[in-house]
């Protein structure tokens, strides 16, 4: 059955593959919204639901890699299944390259399907999941003030306090006090700890005076 809050996208213009699909895809629990043109599935398109897309490759007004390339820079981050009635070897691995999920061919086996959604699904659970604990890490980073961060910067390159004073032209007790508050605005321990927060949030340490 379909994960609750899961919806599936279907983008097909061939009304007959949309009618198969949708039943196949509500008979088997996914809620499921159906767009016979790219345009309208872009018009409409909300990328904070959860789910997947599944795209016709060959389609009048726009190809399926035309509109995976335009989900791609909206910034939205939709796992992507690709359907055609072409074996076409070359383009399946573009697609795929480009971050499509699954390429199915027509008619669709309901097995085949089936599996492809609950990948997607896989896939875009655990993307959502990294992108809000990113989140959460860039809040807690958006505490710290200018100087606390430029501390921070310091200690991750594996600077003493005295070397961080002299760097930042102040005392070794001001680093103190600025390193602990940094610390615990960040609710971390140790600078083991630091680093491995600082490496998720793309933090890089201070380069060298040297």
């Amino acid at each position: 059955m379909g994960e609750v809050g899961f919806t599936t996208y279907l983008v097909d213009d061939d009304p007959a593959v949309l009618r198969s699909i949708t039943r196949l895809l509500k008979a088997g629990g996914y809620r499921t919204k159906s767009f016979s043109s790219p345009q309208k599935f872009l018009s409409a398109h909300d990328p904070s639901i959860p789910g997947c897309a599944i795209i016709d490759l060959v389609m009048a007004e726009l190809d399926g890699l035309r509109l995976q390339e335009a989900l791609a820079q909206s910034g939205s981050q939709r796992p992507i299944i690709f359907l055609t009635g072409r074996g076409d070897v070359s383009t399946s691995v573009r697609a795929m390259k480009a971050g499509a999920v699954d390429f199915l061919t027509k008619p669709v086996k309901r097995d085949a399907l089936f599996s492809a959604v609950v990948h997607a699904a896989e896939i875009d659970a655990a993307s959502r999941q990294k992108r809000q604990e990113s989140k959460s890490i860039e809040g807690r980073f958006s505490v710290l003030t200018h100087r606390e961060r430029e501390v921070l910067e310091h200690v991750i390159a594996g600077r003493l306090n005295k070397q961080i004073a002299a760097s930042l032209g102040t005392v070794e007790k001001t680093i103190k006090v600025h390193r602990g508050r940094m610390m615990t605005k960040l609710g971390v321990r140790s600078v083991a700890e630091l680093v491995r927060l600082a490496d998720r949030a793309g933090i890089s340490p201070a380069r060298s005076d040297l």
